[in-house]
């Protein structure tokens, strides 16, 4: 809907306030669907620009022929590039968007998509709080569309909620008291307790089926999705609240589950048995972008192994207990001390487990002893040289985080009972034990601090365990996946530019592929099933998959086609396949959720790929890059063309802001105090990539500007400005006035086009204060008369107000709507973004800049003047000399009369080429 058929105008209140104004806005934003995706209107324009250019070129032209196959469809890039290229092989096999991902129609040079600007708004986890992070960023994507709506194109704009994984599960666990067992029935009568309940139900949980389990996580979800939009409603997100979705949703189910089965029939996703990071607390694996070192305090002990001729060989490790999960001893190639050891074997202390001494250039010889025992598995590195060295595999630890009940094949049971069942600490203490008592705990134990790997989200150290698990191939194994991947981070537009290299530092450094599969409960299930032998046992070999137009499905819940209910489970039957995938597998897929990927073909020709992906920079690494593998694979190409990267803010102290610092300011208190644009201003201060220190007075300045905003606003409509817009602006400060703003508007537009709003706001806010502290107060006095001039003076304060609102519009909505109502129909939001050609059209000959900047200068001095005889500002001058160059006196004599009037000068005089610049010298 345009602006025009909205609500009349107001008129210009007895008293503007901020006080209100969120609440009377952001409702009517949402009555008249100020901000929603007109996809109807989109398409009328793509179809009337394709039969105009029909008509226009005609069957048998040469546009008409490009038009039959077009370089931009799938065939065009086929014939363009040939078989083998990069290009050929991103797109073989994959549903590869026509037009290159444009949405261009065959023979269409123009198409909907280019009349869109769509975003892939991040979804926040509504497990947690917003906070002035999500202020901040937000934000500054909103501005970006506001912008960009402004500018003509249809913005998609959607929100979602990420509610599926781990921080959601756990939050109902606290909130209620309850745990999953997926061996329990659904129990359709039960209902959760009155939460929040006490701290002994937490410690004791109540057993729950999975499927009630996962309809409470739904529930809490539901009511904490509530309480984000009624924040991001507040603050003035321009969002189209149509498009939202949830990442547990059905249609992100679907999603994810069809990406998951095309990446499975392509061999880019594939179940392995291998060594897995293991949460032991959220008992779940693990993928290497999740991981954060810890520093945590730890203890060096040196074991004595055993070589063959009785030689003593000592080793170093801060973990014993892994003592026998030993299968081997490495030295550096290089390192001389233990050359001849190599290719012979040795005997761990206490077990007597004969083990072999291979070289890999990874040991330090500078670490510890020079010499490190491989344990399956103690580390990352342990298992890099245990597949690069084929090693045995003795595994200890079990899923539990406790010592096995059974030892490894080949280690002496009598020993390894006193671990059996034990806890890491104290299978650690006991192994230490045994060694004292063999005497082969070298020295005394050395305290040491080190970094350890957690899982980002847990607070207990990671086990590597051995487990069956999906992987999705992302490069980490595949030199060449690794270069289309690497490549298309140079396809895309870096904001700031320096960031691309934190995606190339991750992709060059992966070293395994992408784990997707969780051990939970509430996240988007595995879409396979297996066979189940004459044993009972499950086939992974060959997973059942179901039909795209099954999904979503829970194999769980559902039996595979061609088997029923009652086959669960027997023997010759079927068993779902129990995991979940990982949350990024669903959030990487974003753009194809909310653009109806198989779903809406029209629409995700119109939106996909999108332009812009903002994002924190922390999640480069997740979010960012899982996308750009899941669009490489499905599509062969960027899921969007730009990304915007946000910085951190910092406490006072300049500490980043952490709920585990304890330092998180929330934002609600401060809207309610301050008015959502003064937060907004706030936020608008920091760029892309910049950190931004929290800073309440910044925010009150923000506050100032919205209120003058609204005073000066009502002084020009005061003196009729609204009556004159579009009228000839013809006298010298009026057209100097409007000559920089000119300026304005395109160093602002050129600003917001590189995703600088910072840049944007400043020249903005720079400009409004001239022209409110020296074009008002030099012009207020003839605009208050008839005439040519005050017709002059009232035509330019009603452009310069016109534009002025437009270009503060994407960062201060509420006020710049305010005002906007007073005098003009419809939504500043839906007003079409100033432009220089616009502004140029009101003035009389060319107009010139430095002529207000003169005329303010002089009134600066006059007021200095009388600042400095504590007289007031009304007081009249009864003469006044100008002194300074002869040719700066012939402009200052352009203005004369303005100055005159606002500096209450009775005679100015001219002196010419008496200074080297001007001076205005005051008689009282």
């Amino acid at each position: 809907m345009t602006d025009s058929a909205r609500a009349a105008r107001g008129g210009v209140p007895e008293r503007p306030t901020l006080d209100g104004i969120e609440q009377r806005w952001a409702q009517r934003w949402q009555d008249d669907d100020t901000y929603a995706f007109d996809r109807s209107a989109v398409a009328g324009r793509a179809k009337a620009a394709v039969a105009g250019r029909a008509e226009a070129t005609g069957p048998g032209t040469a546009a008409g022929r490009a038009g039959a196959t077009g370089s931009g469809t799938a065939a065009g890039r086929a014939e363009a590039t040939g078989p083998g290229t990069t290009a050929d092989r991103g797109a073989a096999g994959r549903n590869v968007t026509p037009g290159g991902g444009r949405g261009a129609a065959p023979g269409s040079g123009r198409s909907a998509r280019d009349d869109v600007y769509a975003i892939d708004t991040p979804p926040p986890t509504v497990s947690g709080e917003l906070h002035m992070g999500h202020v901040f960023s937000y934000t500054h994507t909103d501005i970006v569309a506001r912008f960009q709506r402004m500018r003509g194109k249809a913005v998609f704009y959607p929100m979602g909620w990420d509610d599926n994984g781990l921080p959601t599960e756990r939050r109902v666990q606290n909130v209620y008291g309850v745990r999953c067992d997926p061996s329990l029935p659904y129990d359709p009568e039960w209902t959760p307790p009155q939460a929040p309940v006490t701290e002994a139900a937490r410690k004791d949980p109540t057993p729950i089926s999975r499927r009630n389990f996962v309809e409470l996580c739904q529930t809490l979800t539901a009511a904490d999705e509530q309480v984000f939009e009624a924040l991001w409603r507040r603050l003035g997100l321009s969002v189209d609240w149509s498009l939202t979705y949830t990442t547990i949703g059905a249609a992100a189910r679907a999603t994810s589950q069809r990406a998951f089965l095309r990446n499975l029939a392509r061999n880019e996703a594939y179940q392995a048995e291998a060594p897995t990071l293991w949460d032991v607390g959220y008992a779940t694996a693990v993928a290497q972008a999740e991981l954060e070192d810890r520093e945590r305090p730890g203890a060096y002990h040196r074991l004595r192994f055993t070589g063959a001729d009785g030689r003593e060989v000592l080793i170093d490790t801060t973990r014993p207990e892994l003592l026998p999960a030993c299968v081997a001893l490495v030295c550096h190639p290089d390192d001389e001390r233990y050359a001849d050891l190599v290719g012979s074997s040795v005997r761990t202390p206490v077990f007597g487990v004969e083990v072999p001494v291979r070289a890999h250039p990874l040991a330090d010889p500078a670490k510890g002893t020079g010499i490190a025992m491989v344990c399956t598995f103690g580390d990352l590195t342990d298992v890099t040289w245990w597949r690069e060295l084929a090693l045995e595999t003795r595994v200890v630890i079990g899923r539990d985080g406790r010592l096995l009940a059974e030892p490894p094949a080949g280690v002496p049971a009598g020993p390894y009972a006193a671990l059996a069942g034990q806890s890491v600490n104290a299978a650690r203490r006991a192994v230490v034990e045994l060694l004292t008592t063999a005497g082969d705990l070298v020295g005394e134990v050395r305290p040491i601090t080190h970094p350890v790997k957690f899982y980002e989200r847990g607070d207990r150290p990671l086990e590597i365990v051995s487990t069956r698990q999906w992987y999705l191939r992302n490069g980490g194994r595949d030199p060449q996946l690794r270069a289309e991947l690497l490549a298309r981070g140079t396809e895309l537009t870096w904001v700031p530019a320096h960031m691309r290299h934190r995606y190339e530092h991750w992709v060059g450094g992966l070293t395994g592929d992408w784990l997707v599969s969780r051990q939970r409960f509430f996240g988007v299930p595995v879409p396979v099933w297996y066979r189940l032998d004459d044993a009972g046992e499950p086939d992974h070999s060959q997973p059942l998959t179901p039909p795209e137009v099954m999904l979503p499905v829970d194999p769980s819940s559902e039996p595979p086609p061609g088997y029923d209910e009652s086959q669960r489970g027997r023997p010759g039957g079927f068993v779902g396949d129990p995991d979940v995938l990982d949350t990024w597998a669903t959030s990487s897929l974003t753009p194809q959720i909310v653009g109806g990927w198989e779903t809406d073909p029209e629409l995700f020709a119109m939106v996909f790929p999108m332009d812009l992906r903002p994002q924190g920079q922390e999640i480069i690494r997740t979010w960012l890059f899982s996308s750009v593998v899941r669009a490489h694979l499905e599509h062969g190409l960027l899921p969007w063309r730009d990304t915007v990267l946000s910085g951190w803010i910092l406490d006072p102290d300049r500490k980043k802001m952490s709920k585990s610092k304890g330092n998180v300011v929330t934002p609600m208190a401060l809207l309610e105090q301050h008015g959502s644009d003064a937060v907004r201003y706030w936020a608008a201060n920091g760029r892309p990539g910049m950190d931004l220190a929290f800073d309440p007075a910044q925010i009150k300045v923000g506050r100032r500007l919205a209120t003058k905003l609204l005073n000066a606003s009502k002084f020009a409509l005061g003196l009729g400005a609204a009556d004159a817009l579009r009228a000839p602006v013809t006298e010298p400060l009026d057209t100097a006035m409007l000559a920089e703003l000119r300026s304005v508007v395109g160093e602002a537009t050129a600003a917001l086009d590189r995703y600088d709003h910072t840049a944007a706001l400043q020249v903005t806010e720079a400009f409004f204060w001239r022209f409110c502290d020296d074009y008002i107060e030099l012009v207020k006095e003839r605009a208050y008369g008839t005439g040519p001039g005050a017709d002059s003076a009232r035509a330019a304060l009603a452009t310069a107000l016109s534009v002025q609102l437009r270009l503060f519009a994407p960062v201060l909505p509420y006020v710049t709507e305010e005002v906007w109502s007073w005098w003009r129909y419809g939504s500043v939001h839906r007003a079409t973004w100033p432009t220089s050609y616009e502004v140029d059209r009101a003035i009389t000959g060319t107009g010139d800049p430095a002529l207000l900047r003169l005329a303010a200068d002089a009134l600066s001095q006059v007021r200095r003047a009388k600042s400095e005889r504590k007289l007031s500002m009304k007081a009249e001058v009864p003469l006044a000399e100008a002194l300074g160059p002869a040719a700066l006196l012939d402009q200052l004599t352009l203005v004369a009369d303005d100055l005159r009037a606002a500096g209450r000068i009775g005679k100015l005089d001219r002196l010419p080429d008496r200074t080297d610049e001007l001076v205005i010298a005051c008689a009282f």
